[in-house]
């Protein structure tokens, strides 16, 4: 089953491609660079975010070719990040000892998007990746650390095309949540499993981006 979603992607994106170089063909208007709304609303349907190649770029790894970030996020006392592995009642089962401690007091989060063609229709595909780090030992209504102890990762891949005026295909295949160092194990009653906040899926999706990026 696996192997058999690379094959898959390729079948249902090779369509978009061809959509995508059809729809540039006959609407040259669409670039850019002839765009003048007037109108902020009738700004964000238009295409802010596509550049066409230039003279000089290079067809393998472009200048543009990565573009991501990371994120560090600290939750205070009360406020933790619950990836939904420990029930809320985990206190019941051992107070401040209670094994199932995975409430998170630190994520460290990073997407990063590779696009790596330069030219011709390859430029519109790009590859993707997004993962969440956990680390933190708290318990709710009983313990509360700073313990920067490791929980886990929820991560992502995927493949997208662009289309035109901001539209772009989408495929996403989400991961079950994997747990690290001493916590990759069974721990005990209030231990709800690998599933986490979503669990294991495979999604087929369009995204709309509008706007111009400010920074």
């Amino acid at each position: 089953m696996k192997r058999a979603i690379p094959l898959a992607i390729i079948l249902v994106l090779m369509p978009i491609f061809a959509l995508a170089q059809s729809d540039q063909a006959q609407n040259p208007a669409t670039q850019p660079s002839s765009v003048n709304t007037g109108t902020v609303f009738s700004d964000l349907w238009q295409d802010p975010t596509w550049h066409e190649a230039g003279p000089d770029e290079r067809m393998f790894f472009p200048r543009d070719t990565f573009w991501g970030w990371a994120q560090l996020d600290l939750s205070p006392p009360h406020n933790e990040i619950d990836p939904n592995l420990c029930a809320g009642n985990s206190e019941q089962y051992g107070g401040v000892n209670a094994p199932c401690s995975m409430f998170a007091r630190y994520m460290l989060s990073s997407i990063l998007e590779v696009r790596p063609f330069g030219r011709g229709p390859l430029r519109r595909f790009m590859v993707f990746g997004a993962q969440a780090f956990l680390f933190g030992k708290n318990v709710p209504k009983t313990l509360y650390t700073w313990s920067p102890d490791a929980i886990g990762v929820e991560h992502s891949w995927g493949a997208g095309v662009y289309i035109d005026k901001g539209f772009e295909f989408r495929i996403t295949q989400h991961f079950l949540f994997d747990r690290l160092g001493a916590r990759d194990k069974y721990l005990g009653v209030a231990d709800l499993g690998n599933n986490g906040p979503w669990g294991r899926y495979f999604a087929v999706g369009v995204r709309k981006s509008f706007g111009t990026r400010r920074w």
